[in-house]
């Protein structure tokens, strides 16, 4: 059975810094692109990061220079590196791994990350 889970999630002053990561399971994990969006209730949700198979990365202007995507093809494992937190950080951090298909597509339950002092 697929399963995404993601943890390292927490409450942090602004400023901070959290790794966030995301195991996957029973998957082809080399063949997919890894994304991370965010979640607040009630919003819409938000594309943060993705990285390719091939490594290459993109990051939603609101986090450049201050999130970095990367990913273990050995542990099946996809990480979000968020330095220099901000309030408006806030949300459940949710992981997607899509198959590049138009049909396989798997997310995790997130993790909450909390910015406030």
């Amino acid at each position: 059975q697929v399963q995404l889970v993601e943890s390292g999630g927490g409450l942090v002053q602004p400023g901070g810094s959290l790794r966030l990561s995301c195991a996957a399971s029973n998957i082809f994990f080399n063949f997919y692109t890894m994304r991370w969006y965010r979640q607040v209730p009630g919003k819409q949700r938000e594309l943060v990061a993705s990285i390719t198979n091939g490594g290459t990365t993109n990051y939603a202007d609101s986090v450049k220079g201050r999130f970095t995507i990367s990913r273990d093809n050995v542990r099946n494992a996809a990480y979000l590196q968020m330095n220099s937190l901000k309030p408006e950080d806030t949300a459940v951090y949710i992981c997607e791994a899509d198959r590049n298909d138009n049909s396989r597509y798997y997310w995790g339950q997130g993790t909450q990350v909390t910015v406030s002092s």
